[in-house]
């Protein structure tokens, strides 16, 4: 029972509390976006109407080019956007009970 009571805690804390999976800015509504740190309501919908006018982003680095966006911005966030795949936001994994 010690044995299984150490490994569930492993198991825990190589988890995290957290999952995260990169928002693809080429499908991201303004709301997925606006979970970005530091993309609030504006930056958002500047990225929208970007992609909108010129069409999909080839890169992530493309969105240097939205006005408001510079090269810190793109930097921070490099880890959680992407160009491809579905839109995803942060979940928070909540344990649950077994009774």
């Amino acid at each position: 029972m010690k044995k299984l009571f150490l490994l569930l805690i492993a198991v825990f804390m190589f988890t995290g509390t957290a999952s995260y999976a990169a928002v693809n800015i080429n499908t991201a509504t303004q709301a997925q976006l606006e979970t970005l740190q530091g993309i609030g309501p504006a930056k958002a919908k500047a990225i929208v109407e970007h992609r909108k006018k010129k069409g999909l982003f080839r890169s992530v680095d493309d969105l240097q080019n939205v006005s408001g966006v510079g090269p810190v911005t793109v930097k921070r966030l490099r880890k959680d956007i992407s160009v491809g795949g579905a839109p995803t936001v942060k979940k928070e994994h909540k344990a649950v009970a077994r009774q």
